[in-house]
């Protein structure tokens, strides 16, 4: 009983399924991370360029709908 305690004991600490577990999610943390900081810090820059790209689309609709004679 003891021996097979002990067996189990140590396939435990061989197996390195959880280690693999926890080293993707300290990427996918770091990644978001650095996702949140971009964002943080070109955002606004962001929202002003694709602004300007949705009214040169609108007006460039505007004047596809109502050709010149």
């Amino acid at each position: 009983m003891l021996n097979l305690l002990i067996k189990s004991i140590c396939a435990f600490k061989r197996n390195q399924e959880g280690v693999t577990a926890i080293e993707y999610g300290l990427i996918a943390a770091g990644i978001s991370l650095a996702i949140a900081g971009v964002v943080a810090v070109f955002g606004q820059d962001l929202v002003g360029l694709f602004n300007g790209m949705s009214d040169a689309l609108s007006a460039a609709d505007a004047d596809a709908a109502d050709p010149a004679p």
